[in-house]
This record gives C-alpha cells, structure tokens and sequence, in this order.
C-alpha cells in the first residue's frame, strides 16, 4: 500500500514538474519577459521541492537516530571530532591580510580571512585523513588477496 502511494507522489511531482518545464519550453526565447514569468514558478516549485526533500531526509534521519540509540551515540561521537577538528583548524589559521602577487592586498586583516584559512586547513585535514584510510583499505585489500 504505501509503495502505491509513493509510487503515485513520486508522478504527481513528476508531472508537475514536466508540466511547468514545459511551459518554459514553449516560450519564445527573445521575448524576455514571458520567459522570466514562466520561469518564475519552476523555480519556486524547485525551491519548495529541495526544502521538502532536505526536511524529510533530517526528519527520517532523526527518527532512525531516536530508534536506535547505539546510533545516535556513533553520530555523536562523529560530530564531536568534527568540531574538535574545526576548532583545531581556527587556532591553527592566520588573520593576516592576503597580499597577492603582484604585492597589492587582496583581503584586509581580520575575520575574513581568519575565517577562510580555517575552510582551507579543515578542507586539507578532512583530504589527508580521507586519503589515509584509502591507502588503508587498499593496503588491506592486497594483503588479503
């Protein structure tokens, strides 16, 4: 019962997303602006479509966690390291204005570029960690074969 009624949302929302993509379609594309008030509603519909979806998927995965406290404390434990890496990589990146190469400042000294060089740190920490467990798992994997 419930695969029929998701099987009959999921073509509701398909044909209304045809329909309005169709409606874009047929419009002469030099006449502007009939093309932007018929792009108008895609975009809303898209719009509340992705906030649909993004509230069902936390809600779901919220429920499963409440189910399943053995889960709830992994996901827990897992944000916790996240946010001890993060906070390592605030104090480890610099305020310092960005000077460019030709010697002119590209970012003024402050917050700004605090806050970008702790992006870049936690984006090569999180990539440096990524990659040790690849070598891992591939190193694991010919010593098995």
């Amino acid at each position: 019962m419930n695969s029929k009624i998701l099987t009959l949302l999921v073509a509701a929302i398909s044909l209304i997303g045809a329909a309005l993509f169709l409606n874009v379609a047929r419009i002469d594309k030099e006449d502007v602006e009939a093309v932007s008030s018929a792009v108008s509603p895609l975009v809303t519909y898209s719009f509340w479509l992705l906030i649909g979806v993004v509230v069902t998927a936390v809600v779901a995965s919220m429920w499963g966690m409440l189910k399943n406290p053995a889960a709830l404390k992994k996901v827990l434990l897992g944000v916790l390291a996240l946010a001890v890496l993060f906070a390592v990589s605030y104090f480890l990146s610099s305020d310092a204005q960005v000077i460019g190469a030709d010697g002119a400042e590209l970012a003024a000294q402050g917050s700004t570029s605090k806050w970008v060089g702790t992006g870049i740190t936690y984006s090569v920490f999180l990539g440096v960690i990524a990659s040790a467990f690849f070598v891992w798992d591939l190193l694991k994997g010919i010593v098995k074969s």
